[in-house]
């Protein structure tokens, strides 16, 4: 199989050369790989999260590497506080070129009827209510300058998956958001684009952290397990995601929208969760 290669850039240099991107989620995982390739390629880019220092972090480092970068803190399911990443980001670069909708929680693990009302709500509101929300203050600035956004969905979007209602649910909604706002924005100038990651060596929402490490052992071992009944046979890497990100960000991408882009390994060709 196919090992992966570390850190390499999402892009050619300079092939976003001054564009404005917005990256949400972007203190750590997928998010933190995409605002860094984003910045490779030259872009000025927005790294919007609720952790403060994880987020804050992550613009220091494009900082230190000689890009360009800002934090905002930003909860996405909130709108006031989107309204006001947006405009904040505006008002400091002049405009907006790419949206990268990728904040997301996994939510409990377990069947619906036993899933509490406040989780399935906080699921569907940072994971399809925060892509509406970015994307509702974004576009009026993004059909100025025929803008991109890319949202990250899920193979969970795509195919069902066990004991996961409110997270299939979500993603599967940004899947048909992405198609839905890619027809009534081409005329506009705007593409939409969603990547559906399969299994990724990250901890969305810190939760393997939380644990001891024997159960982080554990937590790690069922995602390997899981993932080396891919074609691949292995978890991702987050910058084999950013690449694929920034290259929809960038005009190499100028004939796309409503793309829904598996980047799974091959997991969606098999249909076999284990």
């Amino acid at each position: 199989m196919t090992e992966p290669t570390g850190t390499v850039p999402a892009a050619s240099a300079s092939s976003l050369p001054g564009r404005v991107a917005i990256v949400t989620g972007a203190s750590s995982g997928i998010g933190q790989a995409t605002a860094h390739a984003l910045a490779q390629a030259a872009a000025r880019v927005v790294v919007a999260d609720v952790n403060a220092d994880g987020g804050e972090g992550t613009a220091q480092a494009i900082r230190d590497a000689g890009g360009d970068a800002v934090f905002i803190p930003c909860d996405v399911a909130d709108a006031a506080q989107v309204e006001g990443l947006v405009t904040q980001t505006v008002n400091r670069y002049g405009g907006l070129d790419i949206l990268v909708n990728n904040a997301g929680i996994s939510g409990g693990a377990g069947l619906l009827h036993d899933l509490d009302v406040d989780t399935w709500d906080r699921v569907i509101g940072v994971n399809l209510r925060g892509p509406f929300l970015c994307a509702k203050y974004a576009l009026p600035h993004l059909m100025e300058r025929r803008g991109v956004i890319v949202n990250v969905a899920s193979t969970y979007g795509l195919i069902g998956a066990p004991l996961a209602p409110a997270y299939c649910a979500s993603k599967g909604g940004v899947v048909t958001l992405t198609r839905q706002l890619a027809v009534d924005y081409g005329p506009h100038g705007v593409r939409v684009n969603a990547v559906c990651p399969g299994y990724v060596d990250t901890d969305m929402g810190g939760g393997r952290a939380r644990l001891g490490p024997d159960a982080q052992a554990a937590a790690n071992a069922r995602r390997e397990a899981a993932a080396a009944r891919q074609p691949i046979g292995r978890q991702a890497h987050v910058d084999e995601i950013a690449r694929v990100i920034a290259f929809l960000a960038s005009d190499a991408s100028s004939f796309m929208t409503g793309s829904i882009v598996t980047v799974d390994g091959g997991c969606t060709t098999t249909f076999n969760h284990g």
